[in-house]
């Protein structure tokens, strides 16, 4: 594997990541750096998480890492600025962490791979396209994630 294919790697797990959060937020590609051998690849959500719903996106995120196939490394359960750390079995290492104003931050490391040139990422982000390193602080309004009531535990499968 090469960096641009890592590259692309990255961004597939990113793609499923945020597709797994339901009802969808809004993120935009943040700074992307790569390295002699490696690429990091970050994403940034723009709606507001409220403090009340910020455990509940973490669990989503968790649930969906574990459910494909990921290996939890490390949960900061700060208050504040709390995050999780993950490790895919081929090397991948990302974690999401929720920074100031609870926006919540995705970062990708591929493992070492063969070096190559790295293309920006393809996928198109599901709001406004920022210049790189001029996201904004979470201003997107989301009728559950921005809700101040903490969210209601899924109701249990009906029996049969």
């Amino acid at each position: 594997m090469n960096m641009q294919e890592a590259a692309e790697r990255a961004d597939a797990i990113l793609d499923a990541t945020l597709g797994a959060v339901v009802p969808e937020v809004q993120w935009a590609h943040d700074t992307w750096t790569s390295g002699s051998c490696t690429v990091t690849r970050r994403r940034t959500v723009t709606t507001v998480i409220s403090e009340e719903r910020r455990g509940s996106f973490l669990g989503v995120i968790e649930r969906f890492w574990k459910k494909s196939g990921y290996e939890i490394t490390g949960v900061n359960q700060d208050r504040e600025m709390p995050s999780v750390f993950t490790r895919s079995t081929d090397g991948f290492l990302f974690d999401l962490t929720i920074g100031y104003k609870g926006q919540a931050f995705f970062d990708l490391t591929t493992p070492c791979v063969e070096k190559s040139d790295v293309a920006d990422p393809t996928t198109k982000p599901n709001g406004p396209a920022y210049p790189l390193g001029k996201i904004p602080t979470p201003h997107v309004r989301s009728d559950f994630w921005s809700a101040t009531t903490p969210a209601s535990p899924p109701a249990p499968a009906p029996s049969s």
